[in-house]
């Protein structure tokens, strides 16, 4: 019998994606609240408790109370907010993060999808400071730039909808100056890092796809590492797996730029190693789509391992715009 999946704000645009990700597949079944009953907290009730996996796709507070009121032992959880990514009990679901962390998911009940900008930066950071190329208590900056579409329906009507009060024309902008963006716990906890990382984020006028950046002043660090041994440190912890990829450095050095929307509507993820062992520098960077491993894709990976169920299913092929 195919496992029952309610999508909790299926309305929403990560929800909406992840709808269109599992809406064709046989082997579970999508269940959703009757249209006459939409409005009932009752009905909603009555999903959370009766489906096998549930998974949220609700701001924070939402998705908490969401949790409060499931109370059958058996209802499985992706959580897609924010709300429980650094909570005692909840697995971080990065599936590539560490060699023990898939069986980690499968085995949990309660699993925290990753942040889009964390996914990108712990991609790059874990494997330097589990191999002690970089220090825990460095002094670590990241920089990313994101598509619109990662701030949710306020932010795409700022860039889409003419008639929006806040509608904007601007090409590039950076946010979260006062340094304390949601993302940075988890970047600090999942990444293995003793200090905050100093994040500094930014959104350009294109729906999706990101860029996130790891500068690194190779001299000062105390194990002096090339880019070769970066990049063998990466190359490392994501051998044979099918979703993350690093680039060789021949192909990194022959690149003059790279695309944010490069890898839009997949559930890949891809490392780059650039800089120059001259000048002591390098630049980790990671590029992805803020909707696919960065938010439904990753869901949909996170569904297939709980649910004991090919891993690929349902992102195989680039998802339509």
């Amino acid at each position: 019998m195919a496992a029952k999946v309610f999508i909790d704000g299926e309305a929403g645009t990560t929800g909406l994606q992840i709808h269109q990700r599992l809406k064709d597949r046989r082997d579970i079944e999508l269940v959703s609240i009757d249209p006459a009953r939409r409005k009932e907290p009752a009905a909603r009730h009555e999903l959370l408790n009766r489906a096998d996996l549930v998974i949220l796709c609700l701001p924070d507070e939402a998705a908490r109370e969401a949790v409060r009121l499931i109370e059958s032992n058996s209802v499985r959880v992706i959580d897609a907010s924010t709300a429980h990514r650094t909570e005692r009990g909840w697995t971080y679901g990065f599936p590539e993060m560490s060699k023990t962390q898939r069986a980690a998911i499968a085995g949990s009940r309660r699993v925290t999808n990753p942040g889009c900008y964390p996914t990108g930066f712990i991609a790059l950071a874990r494997p330097l400071v589990e191999e002690g190329l970089l220090p825990r208590d460095w002094p670590v900056t990241l920089n990313a730039v994101s598509g619109y579409s990662g701030g949710g329906r306020r932010m795409i009507a700022e860039f889409e909808d003419a008639s929006a009060p806040t509608y904007t024309r601007v090409p590039y902008r950076i946010y979260g100056l006062s340094l304390a963006h949601k993302h940075v716990p988890e970047m600090q906890c999942h990444a293995g890092l003793a200090h905050r990382p100093l994040f500094a984020p930014a959104v350009g006028r294109y729906a999706q796809g990101m860029i996130v950046e790891l500068p690194l002043q190779l001299k000062a660090l105390p194990a002096a590492p090339g880019l070769r041994d970066l990049h063998a440190a990466l190359a490392r912890a994501y051998a044979g797996e099918a979703f993350v990829e690093v680039a060789s450095l021949e192909e990194a050095a022959s690149l003059k730029t790279l695309d944010p929307e490069g890898l839009n509507g997949t559930n890949r993820m891809r490392l780059y190693v650039f800089g120059s062992d001259e000048a002591g520098q390098a630049r980790l960077v990671a590029v992805l789509d803020n909707l696919g491993k960065g938010a439904s894709g990753a869901a949909v990976q996170n569904l297939n391992l709980m649910l004991g169920l090919p891993e690929a299913s349902g992102l195989a092929e680039r998802l339509a715009p």
